[in-house]
């Protein structure tokens, strides 16, 4: 696997993920230990992350 495999890879892993955070801050009960805001940034930010990965691998490939 080269650059743009480790890319493309860390990319949907990160959309993946900050997805699942997002949802799973709407979804769960407050636990007292993380604030759902925290998850839902966090979240924010790996969605956005993972999309700039991935429109930066579109263009290098195209």
């Amino acid at each position: 696997m080269g650059k743009n495999g480790v890319q493309l890879c860390s990319a949907v892993g990160m959309m993946v993920l900050g997805a699942g955070l997002l949802l799973g801050a709407f979804i769960a009960p407050p636990s007292g230990e993380i604030d759902s805001s925290v998850l839902v940034a966090f979240g924010e930010i790996l969605t956005f992350a993972g999309a700039l990965f991935g429109i930066d691998y579109r263009y290098r490939n195209k």
